[in-house]
C-alpha cells in the first residue's frame, strides 16, 4: 500500500513548506485585493467580515477536531506499550512457578522475545526493520507457547500452566493490538482539508487588510503560531520519528532486562 506524500517527509520539512504557503497566500490576496481597489469605483471590493471570520472558525473547528484525534492515538499508543510491557513482565515472572530446568528454557526465549520488542520500537518508520523485529517476535512467543501447550499435557506442571496461559496469550495478543496502533494515522485527507483551509484564511486575511503596507510582524506571528499547531498534530501522529515520541513509555519494555540479571 503506497503511503500518503505527508508520511514521506519529516515534519519539519511539511512545517517550513506550510508556513511559507502561508506567507505566499497572504501575499497574494493582499496583492488581488490592490488589484481589485484599482478598478472604478462601482467595482471596487466589498468588505469580507463575515466571511472571514466563517472561515477562520470552521479552521478552528477542523483545526480542534483533528488536534483531539491525534492526542487520543498518541495516548493510546503510549497506553498500549504500558500495558504491553505488563504482560510481558508478568509472564516472565510466571516462569518462577517451573522447575529449574524448565525455567531455564523459558526464561531464555523470554529474554529474546524482549530484544525483539525493543528492536520493534528502534526500528523507527524503517518498514524492514520492522517487519524482522515482527518476525523475530512471532517466532520467539510461537516457540514460548508451544512449550506451554507441551507443558500442559503434563499433570506435574497443570497448576503453573493454568497461570502461565493466560499471561502468555495476552501477551501475544497486545503486539498486533500495538501494532495496529502504529498504522493508525489520522486520514490524509482530513490533513489536507485542514491544509486548505488554512491557506483559504490566510488568503482572505490578507484581502482584508485595506490599508496601504501589510503588518509583517502580525502576519508573521499569524503564520508561526498557525504553523505550529499544525507541526504539533503531525508530530503527534508519527511517534515513532518525531520530536514527541514514546521513549518514555519505552523504557517500561527496556526495564524487562533487569529481569533476566541473576
Amino acid at each position: 500500500m503506497n503511503e500518503p506524500i505527508l508520511l514521506k517527509f519529516d515534519a519539519h520539512w511539511i512545517a517550513i513548506g506550510i508556513f511559507l504557503l502561508i506567507l505566499l497566500t497572504n501575499w497574494l490576496g493582499f496583492r488581488y485585493r490592490k488589484f481589485q481597489e484599482a478598478k472604478p469605483a462601482a467595482e471596487k471590493p466589498e468588505g469580507m467580515g463575515s466571511i472571514e471570520s466563517s472561515m477562520f472558525g470552521l479552521m478552528a473547528l477542523l483545526l480542534g477536531f483533528t488536534f483531539s484525534m491525534a492526542l487520543s492515538k498518541f495516548e493510546t499508543r503510549r497506553q498500549v506499550i504500558i500495558e504491553e510491557s505488563n504482560d510481558i513482565g508478568t509472564a516472565v515472572l510466571r516462569t518462577d512457578l517451573f522447575p529449574d530446568s524448565i525455567r531455564t528454557l523459558l526464561r531464555a526465549d523470554f529474554k529474546e522475545y524482549v530484544e525483539a520488542r525493543i528492536s520493534y520500537y528502534d526500528a523507527g518508520v524503517d518498514a524492514d526493520k520492522i517487519d524482522s523485529a515482527l518476525k523475530k517476535t512471532n517466532f520467539y512467543s510461537g516457540r514460548l507457547w508451544k512449550r506451554a501447550a507441551m507443558l500442559a499435557q503434563d499433570d506435574r506442571y497443570r497448576t503453573s500452566n493454568l497461570q502461565m496461559i493466560p499471561a502468555l496469550n495476552s501477551m501475544i495478543d497486545i503486539v498486533s493490538v500495538r501494532e495496529s496502533g502504529r498504522k493508525a494515522k489520522v486520514p490524509p485527507f482530513i490533513l489536507t482539508m485542514l491544509l486548505i483551509l488554512t491557506l483559504i484564511s490566510s488568503f482572505l486575511v490578507g484581502y482584508g487588510y485595506k490599508g496601504r503596507r501589510r503588518n509583517l510582524v502580525m502576519i508573521c506571528i499569524f503564520s508561526l503560531m498557525t504553523t505550529i499547531a499544525l507541526y504539533l498534530i503531525l508530530e503527534l501522529d508519527r511517534p515513532q520519528s518525531g520530536m514527541l515520541n514514546l521513549s518514555a513509555a519505552e523504557e517500561h519494555v527496556m526495564a524487562l532486562r533487569e529481569l533476566f540479571h541473576e
